[in-house]
């Protein structure tokens, strides 16, 4: 697979110029010290939050968020944003007729950095943003899902929207595709690149894959019985 590597990726982001309003945002999504102190001391809820499935605050780019958006060409309907961070993916997809359009972050700080742009861009009430557990949220419904998450958090979500989602959704990951799963479209290069997902698609893959495990660890498969022999 000639995906980039996380660790590429990540060089990539570590070496990209920050302008002064995402310098700013950052600081807003992390909380500053205040907060870390607050969300490490004071709120039990976040220390049970593994470290490995903490995912540091990074934002989106216009081409990100521009090829996620072309994988979703043609798509209708409700979209989920999953940690949607500081809400700019909700808002384009509210602006390109995604409706409803509700990201859910756990972040406090962020859902009310979120909240923010909506009501500077005219949207405040038509998008939501909500401060819940990805894990917790139920999928069932939704039928476009989209993530910008660490490879950590994305091999352990590939269970739950596997589990939740029916087959004609589409699940699209910015910066970091799944890593088990095989994607119908990419978008983009290096560290704006976007993956596209059929749950349909992949479901069968799955499928096939586990019949493929069990014929192999099978060790009477492909063997017959001669006549006669006891």
């Amino acid at each position: 697979m000639d995906d980039d590597a996380p660790d590429e990726v990540f060089a990539e982001l570590r070496a990209r110029p920050l302008g002064g309003w995402a310098v700013a945002q950052i600081a807003a999504g992390t909380g500053l010290a205040i907060y870390a102190m607050w969300a490490g001391v004071l709120q039990p809820g976040f220390r049970k939050v593994p470290l490995r499935l903490q995912v540091p605050y990074i934002p989106a780019s216009k081409a990100q968020v521009d090829n996620v958006m072309t994988l979703l060409r043609g798509r209708k309907g409700g979209l989920v944003d999953l940690g949607s961070g500081d809400g700019r993916i909700i808002l384009e997809a509210h602006r390109q007729g995604f409706s409803p359009a509700v990201g859910y972050e756990l972040n406090p700080w962020l859902v009310r950095l979120a909240r923010f742009h909506a009501w500077r861009a005219g949207h405040r009430g038509k998008v939501s943003y909500r401060r819940e557990d990805l894990w917790k949220v139920d999928l069932t419904e939704c039928k476009n899902i989209t993530v910008f998450l660490a490879p950590s958090v994305l091999s352990l979500l590939q269970q739950k929207l596997q589990a939740e989602l029916a087959d004609d959704a589409v699940v699209v990951a910015g910066r970091f595709p799944f890593p088990d799963w095989t994607p119908c479209r990419i978008e983009g290069q290096g560290v704006d690149r976007a993956w596209a997902y059929s749950m349909q698609a992949q479901r069968q893959n799955t499928m096939k894959n586990d019949k493929l495990t069990v014929s192999d660890s099978d060790p009477n498969s492909g063997l017959t019985k001669e006549k006669g022999s006891t």
